[in-house]
């Protein structure tokens, strides 16, 4: 089966590529750095190996910050390796991390590339996280004795069943891991229900609650509060179908909030300019951010279209709708703005944060809405209400601590990997 995955990836790479291209019309940095993911890159690895860390894109790299970090310092000898696939957790990694680890992106999943990259970098141990797995990268790692830790892993019923589908590639793949740190029980379950060793599959929390808040950021968003001096609500890592109606809310919001700002920061930077001719199509008036424009007492919107500053604007908000959930998406991290002290507004589809987002509801700590008009009736509520504000958030700083210590238990797994020389 990896067989015929192979030859089916070299007869899509030519389509490969032209997204690739097409993509960078919009975001030039996918035209860059093909020799990486050719993996022709004119590296050379360090003579004793890498901590080979492998992320896909902002989330991920951000879940996986303070496990590389706690890493680099149990073993401060060894070099750290991160690869990520998109411009913007390339993006991410040289802002959190900077010179400490080397960073590249991972090349194509074809058994040739993946071999010159081994050899290249020749790893102690690889780190896939959360559910990003390559049959050829795998398998190549297995031949090699290179072992491979699924970390912060999760799996939802709608990944489990696309794997299913092809469980010939599924099942051998998942054998050839060496340990899976599955976020929770029903992750774990839905992993060993496709053919993972159940003795490799540990359940221990999600990274995500392990949160470190960033005293910059949070001095970021204490200066903007008090520069803006007015209600301000954020719609953050919003996604194609979900500027619209948060506008539409915004519009709704207006009319009782004269003075509330909405700040708007959509998920990928290609959309940045294209949210923008929304935002002016739609009347309001607008400053942006990555033009250092101010808000004055006349702005409606300010368009957050910066890398690296989300947990700031958090801070800097009454209240916040996390994206990715209005639309299909499957949402993103609620806990980021909990964190921060604000009270979390979510839509519907949560189902990459599946059992976060349940815990969090039954402690009353997140709010849920269908659709635009849902939005605006329950920012309107926080809005109106501090205490209701303030209960949510304490609650869900409550689920915060209570879930704690999956970085801890997680490096202990990646200690039991590594090589003893």
């Amino acid at each position: 089966m990896r067989v015929l995955y192979t030859l089916l990836f070299y007869t899509l790479l030519p389509l490969a590529l032209l997204r690739m291209v097409l993509r960078g019309r919009k975001a030039p940095a996918y035209r860059q750095r093909w020799d990486e993911r050719l993996s022709r890159a004119p590296r050379v690895a360090p003579a004793t190996g890498v901590i080979w860390f492998h992320c896909v894109s902002v989330g991920e790299t951000l879940a996986a910050v303070p496990l590389i970090r706690a890493a680099q310092a149990r073993w401060p000898e060894v070099p750290v390796l991160v690869t990520t696939t998109t411009p913007t957790g390339s993006e991410r990694v040289t802002a959190s991390l900077g010179d400490s680890v080397h960073h590249v992106y991972l090349p194509f999943d074809l058994p040739g590339m993946m071999r010159r990259f081994l050899n290249r970098w020749q790893p102690r141990v690889l780190v896939v996280m959360e559910t990003e797995l390559w049959p050829n990268l795998i398998a190549a790692c297995h031949r090699r004795d290179i072992p491979v830790m699924l970390a912060n892993a999760r799996l939802s019923e709608r990944s489990a069943r696309g794997y299913e589908r092809v469980a010939a590639l599924t099942r051998p793949m998942l054998g050839q891991l060496s340990l899976i740190a599955a976020q929770f029980e029903p992750d774990a379950r839905r992993f060993v229900a496709l053919g993972a060793p159940a003795e490799r599959v540990k359940v221990t929390g999600s990274l995500k609650f392990d949160l470190h808040i960033d005293p910059e950021k949070a001095a970021l968003g204490r200066a903007l509060r008090q520069q803006w001096q007015r209600p301000v609500w954020i719609a953050a890592s919003t996604h194609e179908g979900e500027d619209q109606p948060v506008l539409e809310s915004h519009r709704h919001l207006l009319a009782t909030h004269p003075d509330l700002l909405l700040i708007l920061v959509p998920r990928h930077p290609e959309r940045f300019n294209g949210v923008a001719d929304l935002i002016q199509a739609q009347g309001f008036s607008c400053a942006r951010r990555s033009l250092g424009e101010t808000v004055s007492p006349e702005t409606q919107v300010y368009l957050g279209d910066t890398m690296g500053e989300l947990l700031g604007l958090f801070a800097a908000a009454d209240v916040a709708f996390v994206g990715g959930s209005l639309a299909p998406t499957g949402g993103h991290n609620p806990l980021e703005p909990l964190a921060m002290g604000v009270p979390v507004v979510m839509g519907a589809h949560v189902f990459n944060f599946q059992v976060i987002c349940d815990a969090l509801k039954q402690e009353g700590a997140l709010v849920t809405v269908k659709d635009g008009d849902t939005l605006a009736a329950a920012v309107e509520q926080l809005l109106t209400d501090p205490q209701a504000r303030d209960a949510q958030v304490q609650a869900g700083q409550r689920v915060l601590a209570q879930n704690r210590g999956a970085l801890a238990r997680q490096l202990e797994m990646l200690a039991g990997l590594m090589p003893t020389e």
